[in-house]
């Protein structure tokens, strides 16, 4: 099954009751989820034969009465699903994101009900949903509990804060608990004076250089790391 009929799999499944309900003849997920994916194809820039970066910001318009509903039918999960299918929309295209992805509902006054616009832009950010990447020195990979994140700033913060850049849900995580820099002599790992400590492959540190396929665990939490394709699972 290609990424939109797993979409429609997704998403349909997950909220169809709620848009039956919200959306009648008006607009529909999949029309939603078509507009991403034209923005996606649209925005996106060709900078090498193996590297094409799509825009990973994006604004869904609707008319006022298609908003409304949204809103009250839940908007931030239907934001968390349509991030879901962006992602595996751009791995079944080869793009690329420099930054988080980050999808947000919008009330146009001036839009007919049942219509849909999407605008984007690329933002680069500390991390970026994997696609289709692999690790390399100047963009590892990290493994969060599952969660991969392609490192595509040069300072990574990891914590339980909302304003960390990968926020780890975990009691025993501090709100800025880790910090990873990107430099030309390696990643340095760097606790920043966490209560409970930041341990690599078992040993309490205060900074360490990290290698390819190093475990760096912050409270209950593993991340692995990747540089390299070779050891790369």
């Amino acid at each position: 099954m290609g990424a939109f009929g797993k979409f429609e799999r997704g998403i349909e499944n997950a909220v169809n009751s709620v848009f039956s309900r919200a959306f009648k003849s008006e607009v529909k997920p999949v029309e939603i989820a078509s507009a991403l994916n034209r923005a996606m194809d649209e925005g996106a820039a060709v900078y090498s034969r193996s590297r094409t970066i799509s825009p990973n910001e994006f604004g869904v318009l609707l008319s006022v009465d298609d908003f409304a509903k949204i809103d009250q039918w839940g908007k931030e999960a239907i934001e968390e699903e349509l991030i879901d299918h962006a992602v595996t929309y751009a791995t079944s295209q080869g793009y690329t994101f420099l930054g988080p992805l980050r999808i947000s509902f919008e009330s146009d006054e001036e839009a007919g009900t049942g219509t849909v616009r999407v605008t984007s832009q690329t933002v680069r950010g500390a991390v970026a949903p994997v696609t289709n990447s692999v690790p390399s020195p100047a963009n590892p990979i990290i493994d969060v509990q599952g969660q991969r994140y392609l490192l595509t700033g040069p300072v990574t913060i990891i914590g339980r804060g909302s304003d960390a850049d990968v926020v780890v849900d975990d009691t025993g995580v501090s709100r800025h608990h880790l910090e990873l820099r990107v430099t030309p002599r390696g990643v340095i790992a760097t606790d920043l004076g966490s209560t409970n400590g930041s341990f690599v492959e078992g040993h309490r540190i205060s900074a360490a250089t990290l290698v390819d396929g190093n475990t760096v665990t912050i409270g209950r939490t593993r991340i692995m790391f990747w540089t390299s394709p070779e050891n790369y699972a």
